[in-house]
């Protein structure tokens, strides 16, 4: 009888489901969106039930599109967004809303525990390069300091992934690639970091018990089986963070390879065979999805900047796309084709939430500068589109600082859906640009690979991963581009390094 892996991918503003058969190919998928709540300049929140109820809508969905007998169903695995962190009372119930991994609230408390304990610190012990708001552990010093009632009824801290273990299987369960990014998690050696929790004035007992990365760590309970449809019982692995499963899904499992992924935010995944801390402090080093295996990744906001941009300024697109059912990012991409490269000198930086590694600057804020009469909404899509590239450009060029040679480049994520743009990754990296079949659902994949392989329906997460994918398309570089884009990214750089002289906003240096 056939068998199937069921894996799912909790993203900052969709969740996906996908089922696998037993040689790890997708045969159905199924995607629900989701709106961030940002109440104030800086703030970004979700209410805990839009994940739940989102997550079980999108399970039941591809169960009825599929028409699987879920009894078939042999294992479930987690892929899920880092950072965002979700208060727990004693029962383990939400206290208030999930604060989502891009909220940057907490920049005076980050740069509080920078200077407590310095930037060489913080990257020896947690592998990232140096305190950001984003970090659980700034958000957590700044609830004690902001909201103390909710921080003194608070029984455990959990990140998003943890939480929805939890409630599949009953245990507050976490692990490596997730918690790297916490700034309380000791890369070296698997714990939490006890000084840091100490400056926090927490301890373990406030945080979730650990697990390596894929391991079954329950079997989903009759209540959860119910709300998803699924067989009671059916094992759950504890998963990986979605960038180490979205790299391992597209077969980016050895040393060699390079993924990009532009999804909400901008991510870059190469894998490494050892602990690997970049001296110049610029990029993070995070647990891959497979436990012994590490990551370079980085990361930054990226198809959030055009989902922005659709929804505040595309209405024509989206009306089209509600009459006719052609997709708005579609019709914005037929438009970025009618723009010559460079965008006639617009220069856009992409920091709508700040900037990721390996620039970290929470304070930095978009812009879109050289603007003149001539230029149309056109000119912005593509702008947009650039700014992205130039930001990836950045990263790889980084990394390759590292002694990793990059030659070509994996796209996945809905960006890798434009033709228009990973043409313009190309041109702007000088590096060909390849898509994989199947690679929109590559972190649920992932997520389902170490389930599987935890559950012993696979011998090899390598090997599996590896089997059965192939290029849908490559994008090579336009020499004729490489110039245009050469003079683009000084002037990017040159107008990143100049916004860092303006005024932070009142609003988030307070």
């Amino acid at each position: 009888m056939s068998w199937y892996v069921l894996g799912v991918d909790v993203g900052t503003t969709a969740i996906k489901a996908a089922l696998f058969d037993e040689d790890g190919t997708e045969i159905a998928e199924h995607a629900e969106e989701y709106d961030l709540l940002t109440p104030r300049a800086g703030y970004v929140e979700l209410e805990p039930g839009t994940y739940t109820e989102t997550f079980a809508e999108a399970v039941a969905s591809l169960l009825r599109e599929s028409s699987v007998d879920v009894q078939q169903i042999r294992a479930l695995g987690l892929s899920a967004q880092g950072e965002t962190m979700l208060c727990l009372d004693s029962a383990d119930r939400p206290l208030g809303r999930a604060i989502v991994w891009m909220d940057n609230r907490a920049s005076a408390e980050s740069d509080e525990l920078e200077a407590h304990f310095g930037r060489p610190t913080i990257h020896a012990v947690t592998g990232q390069p140096a305190m950001d708001p984003i970090w659980p552990a700034a958000k957590i010093l700044w609830l004690e300091r902001n909201d103390p009632d909710r921080f003194a009824a608070t029984a455990r801290f959990a990140l998003l992934k943890d939480f929805l273990v939890q409630r599949l299987t009953g245990r507050l369960v976490s692990e490596d690639s997730l918690l790297c990014s916490t700034l309380f998690w000791d890369i070296n050696t698997r714990k939490y970091w006890p000084e840091m929790l100490d400056y926090l004035g927490i301890d373990t007992e406030k945080l979730p018990e650990i697990a390596d990365q894929g391991e079954i760590v329950g079997a989903l309970t009759e209540s959860a089986a119910t709300e998803l449809g699924l067989p009671a019982g059916l094992p759950v692995s504890v998963g990986a963070l979605d960038q180490a499963c979205g790299a391992l899904g597209l077969g980016n499992a050895v040393p060699g390879l390079f993924s990009e992924s532009t999804g909400s935010a901008l991510t870059t995944v190469t894998v490494v065979d050892e602990l690997r801390l970049d001296a110049a402090g610029r990029v993070p080093c995070f647990a891959a999805a497979l436990p012994g295996q590490y990551m370079l990744h980085t990361f930054s906001t990226g198809g959030m900047v055009m989902r922005w941009f659709r929804d505040e300024f595309c209405s024509s697109e989206r009306r089209v796309e509600e009459l006719c059912g052609i997709n708005a990012y579609q019709l914005i991409d037929e438009e970025v084709r009618r723009v010559d490269p460079g965008s006639d000198g617009l220069v856009v930086l992409p920091h709508l939430q700040g900037s990721g590694p390996p620039d970290l600057d929470p304070h930095a804020r978009g812009a879109f500068f050289g603007l003149t009469l001539s230029h149309t909404k056109q000119h912005l899509s593509r702008g947009i589109m650039e700014g992205v590239a130039m930001v990836l450009r950045r990263m790889i060029e980084s990394t390759e600082d590292l002694g990793v040679e990059i030659t070509e480049i994996i796209s996945l994520s809905g960006g890798a859906k434009s033709a228009a743009w990973c043409q313009i990754k190309a041109d702007a990296t000088g590096r060909p640009v390849h898509t994989v079949k199947g690679a929109g659902s590559a972190a649920c994949r992932g997520a389902a690979i170490i389930a599987g392989v935890a559950a012993e329906l696979w011998p090899s997460a390598i090997d599996i991963a590896c089997a059965g994918l192939e290029f849908s398309s490559t994008y090579k570089p336009n020499a004729a581009n490489a110039a245009i884009y050469d003079d683009l990214y000084t002037r990017f750089l040159a107008l990143q390094e100049a916004t860092k002289l303006l005024p932070r906003p009142a609003s988030i240096a307070s």
